[in-house]
């Protein structure tokens, strides 16, 4: 495993981190607490020291997995979690006021209700699940995130930014009120590489890359005879031809980069810590066999220039959250 430093924190995470959204048990299927125990702690083993989870991920049961897992390493664990929308409305919407979404009370309280169930006095890092642009000026947030640090329950925030809008982050880097940004980055969504990854050089803001696989789309074991359980995200997330159209991006990635399949992942996890401004990159990982194959990744470094080269050309611009 290798390590970064996490913007102006004096953290040092893993370069590969845990993406603990499909622990939580709503939402994605195919797994149980037994296996996503296993998983967290051979993922600790192999020297993952940095785990994104949220209050949402099945209610609170996700931060309590944790807890379970982290109590047992002896090993300094970073965990990170996030306030949910109080409308729980994913993305945020233009036009709605802070007040309904993040109101000061509501930021604390949520706060208090992950820390019971981290069984912690203090979060490493605690982010507002959406961000909206507009609430730039509001001192609701301003004012929960340092009181927050003052009173010592949290050592550091962040914002974790609406599904393929980097950009919307900007201001709030520029304010030098937060310490992390996490957003979508991908060999499809490339987008971060524009403007959001070099205000966070400049600033020293940690990134979290999340949805390094695309839900899965580049795990390279997706393709249009697929069958999701209607209740599992990935059902609407690929719904219609979107498992072809899918299939058919990875099969011309694989066929310009002339890799099987399998090689897919690998290449998907090195593009993103090919980057020098991601910190840390968080796919989720339900077993023990993906924690074994993803923390091998860090080891192997950044992809040699023509690869990144060939795979600027595979950016697809797209949206499949709003379903």
């Amino acid at each position: 495993m290798r390590y970064r430093e996490l913007g102006k924190t004096e953290y040092k995470v893993s370069e590969l981190g845990y993406g603990a959204w499909g622990i939580g048990g709503s939402m994605w299927l195919g797994g149980d607490d037994r296996q996503s125990l296993q998983a967290l702690r051979r993922a600790l083993e192999l020297g993952l020291n940095f785990i994104d989870t949220a209050l949402a991920y099945g209610d609170g049961h996700s931060e309590q997995l944790v807890s379970e897992a982290i109590r047992e390493s002896h090993d300094k664990i970073y965990v990170a979690t996030k306030v949910p929308p109080k409308n729980n409305l994913w993305p945020a919407r233009p036009g709605i006021p802070i007040s309904e979404v993040f109101p000061y009370d509501y930021i604390i309280q949520c706060t208090e209700s992950s820390l019971k169930n981290l069984k912690a006095e203090t979060l490493d890092l605690q982010q507002l699940h959406v961000w909206n642009p507009e609430w730039i000026t509001r001192d609701e947030w301003i004012r929960a995130f340092e009181d927050l640090k003052r009173s010592g329950k949290v050592q550091a925030v962040g914002v974790s930014i609406n599904d393929h809008q980097p950009d919307s982050a900007l201001e709030i880097i520029q304010t030098g009120l937060i310490d992390t940004v996490q957003v979508i980055y991908n060999i499809f969504d490339q987008t971060p590489e524009r403007n959001l990854f070099p205000l966070a050089a400049e600033r020293q803001i940690g990134v979290i890359a999340r949805v390094p696989l695309d839900e899965g789309g580049l795990s390279g074991k997706i393709d249009e005879h697929t069958e999701f359980e209607p209740t599992d995200f990935r059902a609407r997330y690929f719904k219609g031809d979107r498992r072809k159209q899918v299939a058919e991006r990875v099969a011309a990635i694989e066929r310009d980069l002339g890799i099987q399949r399998h090689a897919m992942p690998e290449v998907a996890l090195r593009f993103c810590l090919s980057h020098p401004a991601v910190t840390t990159v968080i796919p989720g990982m339900r077993s023990r066999a993906n924690v074994e194959f993803n923390c091998s990744i860090p080891g192997k470094g950044p992809l040699p220039q023509k690869v990144i080269a060939i795979l600027r050309k595979h950016a697809w611009d797209r949206n499949f959250y709003p379903g």
